[in-house]
């Protein structure tokens, strides 16, 4: 059994690779003629898609999966109608491959620039969410990418079917379907076997919990784009607006608490930690969520519970928040710098300088001022769907959409010139 999924794995390499090829130099109307009719098949066939998933969904609910999981891993009218208008979105988008970056004239007239190219072949592997499917191939074949998708377990229903629509579409219009390819699997190994395709493979892109993302790191040949874990902050300054501040407060930790740009840590200044605690402990409670202070926060709210040191730092994913009070900006940017994660993070400020500090010192994929840690998304930034967050600086650093799904290449225009 071993030796035939290794060598499923590598006959999926070989055909990514070569699919590759046809996707790089494959005109942008095309492209997007594929994506919007993708689209439309996704509206079409939605009722038979929640069907399918209603399979993964009753199976995890009677394994005893929490609710947040089952969240991420429910086809929804909502969560297919985003899959859709994401797909149009993309079609939108400028096509990058091809793109000349910028072009300079060296003084033998010799004119050098940098073109804008595909990586080749993305292996994704990803948890519960089997919009990643779709997002993830729409993404790729935009940017002339072949992909190979490894979802979790829980999904595998929903993955094949929607994955089918795609590579449906894809023959329909003379395309290999090759350029998207699901492991049609669970066993673990395949996931190994696949990690070693590093003659086929370009990057590897892992979606989901920490264990999963530093379990393919550690098995990985190819080259991995990652982020271990979301521990995001919002720092609500002693110059805040109270108003903006509970409402960016409340939006970052309930709006959906489940996912890896949801506040876990608010950090609060002490000359308004009177005023604001009380105020935003009482919002939270319409919520549910649980309050873990510092002594000086359960001044402020009673009811909170003390916070241990491994509450500050760590990923809750649920209705559960640490509350530090600070005495200061810097007090705060040290926090984060200690127990952050570079994911995302946010100040509530009206002071200008304040703001620029913050934006300059804080490192993280994406620092925003007087606006929710939820806005580190793809598709509310601007970029259409994204493939993921990476936290890792190269090559991408932030939500990766078309632009990060390339490299760029060299290139050089001449009339005759030699080196002497």
């Amino acid at each position: 059994m071993g030796d035939t999924l290794k060598e499923l794995m590598i006959e999926m390499g070989k055909k990514a690779k070569a699919s590759s090829r046809e996707l790089a130099k494959l005109n942008t109307s095309i492209k997007n003629e594929v994506l919007r009719e993708v689209a439309k098949k996704l509206r079409e066939k939605k009722e038979e898609l929640k069907e399918i998933n209603a399979k993964d969904v009753n199976l995890a609910l009677a394994q005893g999966y929490n609710k947040a999981f089952i969240d991420r891993l429910t086809l929804t009218d909502k969560v297919i109608e985003a899959m859709a208008k994401g797909l149009e979105d993309v079609a939108l988008l400028p096509d990058p491959v091809g793109e000349i970056v910028k072009m300079w004239r060296r003084p033998n007239g010799l004119l050098v620039g940098k073109m804008r190219i595909p990586l080749g072949v993305i292996a994704i592997i990803y948890e519960s969410r089997p919009n990643v499917t779709i997002d993830a191939a729409g993404l790729c074949f935009k940017s002339g990418n072949a992909v190979i998708l490894r979802g979790g377990k829980e999904a595998i229903n929903s993955n094949l079917a929607l994955a089918e629509i795609f590579r449906e579409t894809l023959k329909e219009k003379g395309l290999s379907p090759d350029a998207l390819q699901v492991v049609p699997t669970t066993d673990r190994k395949a996931m190994e076997y696949l990690l070693e395709l590093e003659e086929y493979i370009d990057l590897v892109i892992p979606r989901g919990g920490e264990g999963l993302i530093r379990f393919v790191t550690e098995k990985s040949k190819i080259p991995v784009i990652k982020h271990y874990k979301g521990v995001c902050h919002v720092y609500v300054d002693n110059e805040a607006d109270l108003e903006k501040a509970i409402k960016i407060a409340v939006n970052a930790k309930c709006q959906r608490p489940g996912v890896c740009n949801a506040m876990e840590t608010l950090l609060v200044h002490k000359d308004i930690a009177p005023k604001f605690l009380p105020r935003v402990a009482e919002e939270y409670q319409k919520y549910g969520v649980e309050i873990r202070g510092c002594p000086e926060t359960l001044k402020y709210i009673p009811w909170a519970k003390p916070a241990k040191e491994e509450d500050y730092g760590y990923e809750f994913l649920d209705l559960i928040l640490a509350v530090k009070v600070v005495s200061s900006l810097e007090e705060a940017i040290n926090h984060i710098r200690e127990y952050g994660s570079n994911h995302t993070e946010a100040i509530v400020t009206e002071n200008y300088s304040k703001a620029m500090q913050f934006l300059t010192e804080v490192d993280a994929s994406l620092v925003l001022v007087n606006a929710s840690t939820r806005f580190n998304d793809g598709g509310e930034l601007g970029l259409g769907a994204e493939i993921g967050i990476s936290t890792t600086k190269l090559h991408a650093y932030g939500p990766m959409g078309l632009e990060e799904l390339t490299t760029t290449k060299f290139i050089a225009l001449g009339d005759g010139q030699i080196r002497t």
